[in-house]
């Protein structure tokens, strides 16, 4: 199928490189021309496992291209994604959708034969009958339907996501609309994928209420977290106890410094914002929102217990910078929060991350940006894991303690065991486990 993907940015270069990978040819449209002049001189602008090289191959292909005008893209489509983004509106947490409304303009004058118009962008319960209008109102005679698909894409892992998903979330009762999206989606047969037929309002609340009850369960873990450094019981071992009941499941039940990302922030405000506006209070949304964001706060607090409480003029390096491993994305991250109190409180901070170095130099001031793990380490008074990449997994503890001011680590992911750490002769703060 001919596919024109609006919006070149995470999720759409990502679905739009996914779709090629399937066989069908797919334009990818941005207005920024800077970012589209890099997508055809072979440069990815975000970072994200395995994506360059899709891109690559696919444009190698012939099946994947890129254009600033959509205007040609959309009369040869069959299939219009809308892909572009929906950042919360300053002042009050709403969705702002000025780009989904600009490009539904846009592509109701390009409109020819008759398309499916796809709602890939995360959009608040209603977003599919506004746009529809526009569209209707530019060009009352379009053939065309709109369709609601929203992506459920992890950062880090969004193209197995995207060729292994759980679920395929289609919202129209447009018949020929159901044909085209099972066309579109056909190669995943084989995998299994299960797509669910709903109305448009209904997918667009599925988005916000998966969101919505993932970021419960890491917050509801966070503060079990809490409880148990109070009893003395072991976080981990409760996280797993619970996990292994079906009903609840393991995933999304690690304590740490509270969620950040493109995603779960800003869809839990706009969850809000629309249950305010239909008078349905969400009050367990609510407290997710106000406990996540005092809990980032509360991060730096535990590095300042770790050091007696005095901060002020010493070193703290921070390892992870980036909202989860696997992406150079800074949105919402704890990082930012923990290092601003840090630094608050009198703490020069010097930081190091695989991937999200540059996009935290633009959002983090008077940090001291390091080359490694162990150069970070140096002078330091208290090393903190903030995002457990990988890296951060098997350091040389004896190593760090050779490097360091004093041995005090703050294991914000509880990725070492409190006794190994002990024994190297380290301070060991961990989240909801006893200090060995």
């Amino acid at each position: 199928m001919r596919v024109a993907m609006i919006g070149a940015g995470y999720v759409g270069l990502v679905s739009g490189a996914c779709f090629a990978d399937f066989g069908h040819e797919v334009v990818c449209v941005d207005r920024d021309k800077s970012r589209i002049a890099a997508l055809e001189g072979g440069e990815i602008p975000i970072y994200e496992p395995g994506l360059a090289e899709l891109v690559a191959a696919n444009r190698r292909a012939g099946r994947l291209q890129f254009a600033v005008e959509l205007g040609a893209a959309v009369k040869a489509a069959e299939a219009v994604f809308i892909a572009v983004g929906t950042p919360s509106r300053r002042g009050d947490g709403h969705a702002d959708l000025t780009y989904v409304f600009d490009a539904a303009r846009e592509i109701a004058v390009a409109l020819e034969d008759f398309t499916v118009v796809i709602m890939k962008s995360t959009v608040p319960v209603g977003t599919g009958d506004e746009v529809e209008r526009i569209m209707r109102e530019i060009r009352p005679d379009a053939d065309c339907a709109v369709v609601s698909n929203p992506e459920f894409l992890r950062e880090g892992a969004a193209i197995r996501d995207f060729k292994h998903p759980d679920r395929i979330v289609v919202g129209t009762q447009d018949p020929r609309a159901r044909e085209v999206m099972r066309e579109l989606y056909r190669p995943l047969y084989l995998n299994r994928a299960p797509i669910l037929f709903t109305e448009r309002r209904t997918a667009e609340l599925i988005k916000y209420a998966a969101n919505a009850f993932l970021a419960t369960k890491i917050t509801f873990i966070n503060e079990i977290a809490d409880l148990a450094e109070k009893v003395g019981a072991d976080v981990q071992d409760v996280a797993r106890g619970m996990g292994l009941d079906k009903r609840i499941g393991e995933k999304f039940l690690h304590a740490g410094p509270g969620f950040g990302g493109s995603c779960f922030p800003k869809d839990t405000l706009a969850l809000l914002k629309t249950s305010q506006d239909y008078e349905a209070p969400l009050r367990i949304v609510e407290a997710v929102v106000a406990v996540n964001d005092a809990r980032k706060r509360a991060m730096a607090r535990k590095v300042a217990n770790a050091l007696a409480g005095e901060v002020r003029g010493k070193t703290v390096a921070v390892l992870g910078l980036t909202f989860k491993p696997n992406t150079d994305d800074m949105r919402e991250a704890p990082s930012i929060p923990l290092i601003t109190a840090l630094q608050d409180m009198g703490a020069k901070v010097r930081a190091y991350d695989p991937q999200g170095m540059e996009a935290a130099k633009a959002c983090l001031s008077n940090v001291t940006f390091c080359t490694d793990a162990y150069h970070c380490a140096e002078g330091a008074s208290a090393l903190v894991i903030v995002t457990e990449w990988e890296q951060f997994r098997a350091l040389d503890l004896r190593r760090l303690k050779t490097v360091m001011a004093r041995p005090v680590l703050v294991d914000l992911r509880n990725i070492y065991r409190p006794q190994e750490v002990a024994r190297a002769g380290f301070i060991y703060e961990s989240v909801g486990r006893r200090r060995p």
